[in-house]
C-alpha cells in the first residue's frame, strides 16, 4: 500500500509536468524572429568572443561557498535536535565543524581567497 502512494506521487507528478509542458506547447504562440533567437545578456548587446577564459579563483571561491552554505544546511537541523543527541552529537558535530576549519585554513594557505 504505501508503494501504491509513491507511485501514485511520482505519475501524478509526471502528469503535472507533461502536461504542462503539453499545453505550453499547444497554447502559447511559436513566432522566431531575429531578436527572439539572439542571446539574452542581462540587456546588454553582447560582443567579443565567447570561449574566453576565466580566473579559475571565481570557480574555487563559489565552490567554497557552496562547501560552507552546505555546512550551515548541515548545522541547522543538528542544532534543532541538540539536546535529543546528546554528548556524542555534540563531537560529532565539532570533529565535523573541525574538518571544514582546516579545509578553510588549508584554502586560505593557497590563496584561493585572493581576488588577483
Amino acid at each position: 500500500m504505501d508503494f501504491f502512494l509513491v507511485f501514485l506521487f511520482v505519475l501524478l507528478g509526471g502528469v503535472f509536468v507533461f502536461g504542462g509542458l503539453g499545453a505550453s506547447f499547444l497554447i502559447a504562440p511559436h513566432k522566431p524572429g531575429k531578436v527572439k533567437n539572439s542571446p539574452y545578456e542581462c540587456g546588454e548587446k553582447s560582443f567579443g568572443s565567447a570561449w574566453i577564459q576565466f580566473n579559475v579563483g571565481y570557480y574555487l571561491f563559489a565552490l567554497l561557498f557552496l562547501v560552507f552554505d552546505v555546512e550551515a544546511a548541515f548545522l541547522y537541523p543538528w542544532a534543532l535536535v541538540l539536546r535529543d543527541v546528546g554528548v556524542a552529537g555534540l563531537i560529532e558535530a565539532g570533529i565535523f565543524i573541525l574538518i571544514l576549519l582546516v579545509a578553510l585554513v588549508y584554502a586560505w594557505r593557497k590563496g584561493v581567497l585572493e581576488w588577483v
